[in-house]
C-alpha cells in the first residue's frame, strides 16, 4: 500500500508538467483550430533555454530565472511563428496546417542541434529542493512535491485568469463561437497571436520545470507531443479541466504500470512495466469509443468550413492516358540509364508512392483523416517478414503481409469511422501506437527493437534492377487501382458521403459502411507497400510503424495534392529525393527539408500537382475568354 501511495505521488508530479504543456495546446486549438505538431518542440526549447541560463549563472537566480526566461523566450518565438507563418494558413485544411507545423519541428530540431549540440545535457538540481522527505517510510523528492503544488496552483491561476479577465472572456467567446466574436468587432489577429503566445509560454515553462528530472535531448519533442495529443483528446479539445483530469489519469496509469512491474495472475506472468509505452493510447482508444468528444469536450458548434475539394468527373481524358503511358515507359527504362543506387532510390519512390496513394484514397476521396496509416504499412512489412522467416515462399509471404494489414484495418476501421475530424485522426494514432508498441516489445516474435533481418527476395529478384521492375509492376498496379476506384460507383458514393453526409443518407447511402470499406481497402494497399518494402531492405525494425512514418505519408500526399491522380506519386518522388539528397549533403538536412516543405505549403497550398492543375485551368479560362 505504501508503494502504491508513493507511485501515486510520482504520477501526480509527472502530471503537473504534462498538464502545463497539454493545456497550452488545448487553448491554442480551442481558439485557432490549429493542430500544432510543433508544440513539443516549444517544450524542448524550454528545457534547453532553462539549461543555458541555469548553467551560466549557476545559482538560485539562474535556475528559477531560467525557468521564467524559458517561458518568455518560447512565447516570443511563438509570436514570430504565428505572425509569419500560421496567420497565413488559418483558412487552410487541418492536414495542411499539420504539415506546416511538422516542418517547424524539423527546423527547430536542427536549430537546437546547431546551438546545443547532439549530446544529452544534464541540468542542475533545483536550489532549495535538492533533498527528500520521508513519506510512508519511503524517501520522496521535495522537488516532485513542489511540482504537484505548482500543477494545482497553475490550474487555479489559469481558471481565474480565463474567468475573471477581459482576455479570458474573449478567449472563451472565441472558443464557443469564433465567427460571432469576429462579427462583434474583436480583433481576431491580435487574439490569435495572444493565445498562441500563452500556449507557447506554458509549453516552455512546463519544459523548463522538467530540467531537474530529465536531461535535455533532441528527442524530447516527439516523445512529449504524443502524450500531449492523448491528454488533449481524452480531456476534450479546448477544455481546461479536461486537460488537467486527463493528465492526472495518464500519469497515474503509467506510474501504476511501473510500480506493478511483473505480476503473476492465474499462472501467467504479466509485464505491466512494458505497458508504459502504450497505456495512454489504450486509455484514449477506450475513452473515444464511449465518449467521442472526450471526457469534457463538446461538439463544436462552429466547425471550420473545409476547402472545396475539386474531384475529377467522368472518365480520364486521352491526355491523362497518354501521360500515364509515357510515365510508365520512362519508369521502366530508368535502370537501363542510371546506376544501381538510382534503382534503389527509385524502388523506394515506388513503394512510398503506393503508401501515399493508399492514404490519399481515404483523405481525398473518402474525406477521412488519419495520423496512423503507418500501422498498416508496418503490419504488411512484419507479416511478410515473419512468413518468409517461417519458410513461406516469396508470393505467399506477400499475401500474408497484406492479409495481416487488411485484418487490422477492418478491426480498427470499425471503431475509427464512428468518429470524425481530429478525434478520428487521434484514434487512428492510438491504434498505430498500439501496433508499434507490440512490435517493439514482443521480442520472441518480432525481434523487439532489433527487428527482423535476413528477409530477402528469391534469386531472380536479388538483382536490384529486377527487383525494381517487380516493384514497378506491383506498386504501379496498386496506384492504378487507387485511381480506378475514384471513377467507380464506390468512388462516387464516397465523394458524395464526404461532401454532404445528410444528402448521402437521404438518397440511401450507408455513409459509415462506405467509409469502413474505404478504410479497410486503404489499409490493405498500405500493407502491399509494406510487404514489398520488407523484401527491398532485407530487414525491418519498429520504425516502419512509428509516428514519423505516418507523418511522412501525410507530407507526400499534401505535397503532391489531395485528391489528384498524380499527387501521391509526385509527392513521394519529391519528398524521397529531397530527403536522400539533403541527408547526404548536410548535417542539418532536417532544417533544410522543413524549410522546403514550409515554402511549398505556403506557395502551393493545393500541392504541386493541384497547383499546376489550377494554373492550367485558369489559363484555359483566360484563353477562352
Amino acid at each position: 500500500m505504501t508503494a502504491l501511495l508513493v507511485q501515486t505521488l510520482n504520477g501526480l508530479a509527472a502530471a503537473s508538467s504534462l498538464f502545463l504543456v497539454a493545456v497550452g495546446l488545448s487553448l491554442i486549438f480551442g481558439v485557432t483550430r490549429i493542430v500544432n505538431f510543433a508544440h513539443g518542440s516549444f517544450y524542448m526549447l524550454g528545457v534547453y533555454i532553462a539549461y543555458s541560463v541555469a548553467t551560466y549563472f549557476g545559482n538560485a537566480f539562474g535556475f528559477w530565472g531560467g525557468v521564467l526566461a524559458a517561458g518568455v523566450a518560447v512565447a516570443l518565438l511563438g509570436v514570430i511563428v504565428e505572425v509569419a507563418i500560421l496567420r497565413r494558413i488559418y483558412a487552410a485544411p487541418e492536414l495542411l496546417q499539420l504539415i506546416a507545423t511538422f516542418a517547424l519541428v524539423l527546423i527547430i530540431k536542427d536549430a537546437a542541434l546547431y546551438i546545443w549540440g547532439p549530446e544529452d545535457l544534464l541540468g542542475p538540481r533545483a536550489p532549495g529542493f535538492t533533498g527528500a522527505v520521508e513519506i510512508f517510510g519511503r524517501p520522496f523528492p521535495t522537488y516532485d512535491l513542489l511540482l504537484i503544488v505548482l500543477g494545482v496552483a497553475m490550474l487555479f491561476a489559469l481558471t481565474t485568469f480565463i474567468k475573471r479577465t477581459r482576455f479570458g472572456l474573449l478567449l472563451r467567446a472565441a472558443t464557443e463561437d469564433r465567427e460571432m466574436t469576429d462579427a462583434l468587432g474583436v480583433n481576431q489577429k491580435l487574439l490569435f497571436t495572444a493565445v498562441f503566445a500563452l500556449g507557447c509560454f506554458l509549453a516552455g515553462f512546463g519544459g523548463a520545470l522538467q530540467l531537474p528530472r530529465e536531461p535535455a535531448t533532441l528527442n524530447m519533442d516527439l516523445n512529449i507531443i504524443a502524450d500531449v495529443f492523448v491528454v488533449v483528446v481524452i480531456g476534450g479539445l479546448g477544455s481546461l479541466y479536461g486537460a488537467f483530469v486527463a493528465a492526472v489519469i495518464i500519469s497515474l496509469v503509467k506510474a501504476y504500470c511501473i510500480g506493478l512491474g511483473n505480476v503473476a495472475m492465474f499462472g501467467v506472468e504479466f509485464e505491466f512495466s512494458k505497458l508504459t509505452l502504450v497505456a495512454e493510447f489504450i486509455v484514449m482508444a477506450l475513452v473515444l469509443v464511449f465518449k467521442p468528444n472526450g471526457l469534457f469536450g463538446r461538439p463544436f458548434s462552429h466547425p471550420r468550413a473545409s476547402e472545396v475539394i475539386e474531384t475529377p468527373i467522368g472518365k480520364p481524358s486521352n491526355v491523362q492516358y497518354a501521360t500515364l503511358l509515357v510515365g510508365l515507359m520512362l519508369a521502366a527504362s530508368l535502370p537501363l540509364v542510371f546506376d544501381e543506387y538510382t534503382s534503389v532510390l527509385a524502388t523506394d519512390v515506388l513503394i512510398f508512392a503506393l503508401f501515399a496513394a493508399s492514404l490519399g484514397l481515404i483523405i481525398g476521396t473518402a474525406g477521412l483523416g488519419s495520423f496512423g496509416h503507418a500501422a498498416y504499412f508496418g503490419l504488411g512489412a512484419y507479416g511478410a517478414a515473419l512468413a518468409a522467416k517461417a519458410g513461406f515462399g516469396f508470393a505467399p509471404s506477400l499475401v500474408c503481409g497484406v492479409a495481416l494489414s487488411l485484418t487490422a484495418s477492418i478491426v480498427f476501421g470499425w471503431f475509427c469511422v464512428r468518429l470524425s475530424g481530429t478525434y478520428m485522426a487521434m484514434l487512428t494514432l492510438a491504434f498505430a501506437q498500439i501496433v508499434w508498441s507490440i512490435v517493439f516489445q514482443w521480442d520472441a516474435v518480432t525481434g523487439g527493437s532489433n527487428g527482423i533481418v535476413g528477409v530477402w527476395p528469391p534469386e531472380l529478384f536479388s538483382d536490384r534492377d529486377n527487383f525494381y521492375w517487380l516493384a514497378l509492376a506491383l506498386c504501379g498496379a496498386g496506384v492504378l487501382f487507387c485511381w480506378w476506384i475514384v471513377y467507380t460507383p464506390l468512388g462516387y458514393a464516397l465523394r458524395a458521403s464526404r461532401d454532404s453526409q445528410v444528402k448521402a443518407h437521404a438518397i440511401g447511402l450507408s455513409v459509415m459502411r462506405l467509409q469502413w470499406a474505404a478504410f479497410a481497402l486503404a489499409g490493405a494497399l498500405g500493407g502491399v507497400a509494406g510487404a514489398i518494402y520488407a523484401f527491398s531492405k532485407g530487414s525491418i525494425s519498429p520504425d516502419v510503424s512509428a509516428i514519423p512514418r505516418s507523418v511522412d505519408a501525410l507530407v507526400m500526399v499534401l505535397l503532391g495534392g489531395i485528391n489528384t491522380l498524380l499527387g501521391p506519386v509526385v509527392g513521394a518522388a519529391v519528398f524521397t529525393w529531397l530527403q536522400d539528397t539533403l541527408a547526404r549533403s548536410t548535417e542539418y538536412w532536417r532544417a533544410v527539408l522543413g524549410a522546403i516543405i514550409l515554402l511549398l505549403v505556403m506557395v502551393f497550398p493545393k500541392g504541386i500537382v493541384g497547383s499546376i492543375q489550377s494554373l492550367t485551368a485558369s489559363m484555359k479560362k483566360r484563353s477562352a475568354a
